[in-house]
């Protein structure tokens, strides 16, 4: 079955609207600068819409690689290299090339993770939908699932980082659980695309797999996803986490910068699951089998990586890219959630206005898990039920 057809003008209306509600605006690529904490008025809905009164919303580095200009072409360094200012990164954003999908919105509302209750739905909407406790898929199939073109919220139309989000209604999922409102702020956008990458590559049980960045959300998730379908894990990650990478499954662990190839030997990991890319690219071909598949989802150690073709075709490697999320993917995710086969790993919860301190801490990568943004609180919510 085709998703709806959505388009990025389907921006919030937001004129006309003389109600406010709190949020962080980010007015263009620059430093924290750029965010603003201020009154704006509240979404008003269009057909086929919901409004969801926003209980917490993680915190992930899209959102600060899109501020920053990361995704820009002509940006080639890390992007931890990128929030320290170097030269090169300076310049590339200033010629204001986003690089994401296309030219970035400013000034918009961020927040690709949401948690959020429904309080409010478009005429002709599932009315059995009001009041439930609802996660956002953020990565949506923008001309239905048999086209991997895809828009995500918070990147191309507003997003979570305020008192209220609007979103189409067949986005919004209901979950019953015990989680906290912060533990569910932590899933979607991380465990999504960590699902979508183990979903992809059809890791098996017994299988060989190698988590680069496994301290990361996306890596934590994904170690968690890998482990429930009984594969053996060697993850990667700071000497600092990796007490705690074992905690949440690794079966052994390789410190951050030593060599893979040493650690492991060539021909020795069925699947590598990555985000990190930069300097250790190569390496993760080298441990790969002859068939191995290879996964990634993003290069915050940097885009640009050395590829020896000889690894690539002469050991038939399978090199997979993941952006759009596949439709099983988010219903996989409310019934891991619902049977308790995977945990939260939440690592702090910041007040929505103090979105300048939790972006700084982390990018400090002292953390394992997700930071979460908890809006502030809404007095009378009925009066939003329009």
């Amino acid at each position: 079955m085709n998703a709806p057809q959505f388009q990025k003008k389907d921006r919030f209306d937001l004129k006309g609207c003389k109600r406010t509600m709190k949020a962080v605006v980010t007015t263009g690529n620059g430093g924290y600068e750029k965010l603003e904490y201020r009154d704006v008025p509240i979404p008003v809905l269009a057909s086929g819409e919901v409004l969801l009164q926003v209980l917490a919303a993680g915190v992930n580095n899209t959102e600060i690689n899109t501020r920053l200009g990361w995704y820009s072409s002509k940006v080639t360094a890390s992007t931890e290299a990128l929030t320290t200012g170097e030269k090169e990164i300076q310049e590339a954003k200033a010629q204001g090339d986003g690089g994401w999908n296309e030219a970035t919105p400013f000034p918009f509302i961020q927040g690709t993770d949401c948690c959020g209750r429904v309080v409010a739905i478009a005429p002709g909407g599932d009315e059995s939908l009001l009041g439930s406790r609802v996660l956002v898929r953020s990565c949506m199939r923008s001309t239905g699932w048999d086209s991997l073109e895809n828009i995500w919220m918070a990147s191309d139309f507003d997003g979570a980082f305020a008192q209220f989000v609007k979103v189409p209604a067949t986005e919004v999922f209901p979950v019953d659980c015990e989680w906290s409102d912060a533990e569910l702020g932590t899933i979607p956008c991380a465990y999504g695309t960590a699902e979508n990458m183990v979903y992809r590559t059809k890791v098996a049980k017994g299988e060989h797999v190698l988590i680069a960045g496994a301290s990361g959300g996306v890596g934590s998730a994904a170690l968690q996803l890998v482990k429930r379908r009984g594969a053996f894990v060697t993850a990667i990650a700071g000497k600092a986490k990796l007490e705690k990478v074992q905690a949440i499954g690794a079966d052994q662990v390789i410190v951050r910068d030593e060599n893979i190839v040493d650690c492991l030997g060539e021909k020795s990991v069925d699947v590598v699951v990555d985000n990190v890319a930069g300097p250790c690219f190569g390496g993760m071909l080298k441990v790969l089998k002859r068939g191995g598949r290879f996964v990634s989802s993003g290069a915050i150690a940097g885009p640009l990586v050395e590829l020896d073709m000889r690894d690539f075709y002469l050991k038939d490697l399978t090199l997979i890219g993941c952006t759009a999320w596949d439709e099983p993917i988010f219903p996989n995710l409310i019934s891991y959630i619902e049977k308790g086969e995977i945990i939260p790993l939440l690592a702090k919860t910041f007040p929505l206005k103090k979105i300048v301190e939790a972006q700084r801490e982390f990018t400090e990568k002292k953390h394992v898990g997700k930071f979460v943004l908890i809006p502030p609180p809404i007095d009378d919510v009925k009066q939003y039920q329009l």
